[in-house]
């Protein structure tokens, strides 16, 4: 069944291959991004089933206007696809106070921005399905990537919770964690380096930097398989909550459960015996 699907940083990435493989599907879609005019250029230009409007998710202004576009176009939203993300790394020392908030402006107060302006439209029809796009990082931490990570493990914590918010309208929520797909992450329009520099981590800074660059392109996932895979949680009558891309992903989420409940059971002696003696009161 066709669906009108709203899709952040739709004109690089995974945003333009979600955008084609949904419109492709027979699906009308709503691509956003900071420049339009690129945007429909890169999708091939003007179609019946396609509107492309402006959206910096970091402005709840373009975000309320773009949602607006959407019902008044297709007059409807069924799924919103929070995609659009860029990546700080570095090392935390080195990663300015500046930088970790533009990290969280984009990262989580962003696709908050895009939520909070298409879930009215969402509770009027008593329908939607919200899917944003976290990180293998929003689970498991990891060297070099601490402005990053903390702004994926916040986007995960308020997706599992808003799952509980909106439920009772019936809105399900997918959270989705890929490992290392081959989009544009990875380059510089995408990727800023760290601001600061510390001499006891110059060591490790520039061969982290050149390592990171050059495993661009050589990414082992492929988007336009995972675009399609999205498509088809969208289609399901009861989505997936998480969905865990990549065989890299799912080995790292299977290694960070083993560790937590190896952690629980550590805790247990010493974490178990925390509440109050209510005989001795």
């Amino acid at each position: 069944m066709s669906k009108v699907i709203l899709v952040t940083g739709a004109g690089r990435g995974l945003g333009t291959d979600i955008a084609r493989e949904a419109l492709a599907a027979g699906h009308r879609v709503v691509a956003t991004g900071r420049r339009p005019e690129e945007v429909e250029k890169t999708l091939g230009g003007p179609q019946e089933n396609l509107l492309v409007t402006r959206l910096d998710v970091t402005s709840l202004e373009d975000a309320e206007a773009a949602a607006q576009a959407a019902v008044d176009r297709f007059g409807r939203i069924d799924v919103l696809i929070n995609n659009a993300g860029n990546l700080f790394t570095g090392y935390f020392e080195e990663i300015s106070p500046a930088q970790m908030r533009r990290q969280f402006e984009t990262n989580l107060f962003g696709p908050m921005n895009v939520t909070r302006a298409v879930l009215p439209h969402m509770r009027a029809q008593r329908s939607g399905h919200v899917i944003t796009i976290t990180s293998t990082a929003g689970l498991v931490g990891m060297e070099f990537t601490s402005a990053y990570a903390a702004s994926k493990f916040a986007e995960e914590g308020w997706m599992e919770s808003l799952r509980y918010d909106v439920e009772p309208y019936n809105i399900h929520t997918t959270i989705v964690e890929p490992g290392y797909f081959r989009t544009e992450l990875l380059v510089d329009g995408s990727t800023t380096w760290p601001e600061l520099s510390i001499d006891d981590y110059a060591p490790r800074t520039a061969p982290r930097i050149e390592g990171m660059k050059g495993m661009n392109g050589k990414q082992p996932g492929d988007p336009a398989k995972l675009a399609r895979a999205l498509l088809t949680i969208a289609g399901q009558e009861k989505p997936l909550l998480r969905f865990v891309a990549g065989a890299d992903a799912i080995e790292a989420a299977e290694a960070k459960a083993q560790e937590l409940l190896a952690q629980a059971e550590a805790s247990r002696e010493l974490g178990g015996s925390l509440a109050y003696d209510d005989a001795r009161a």
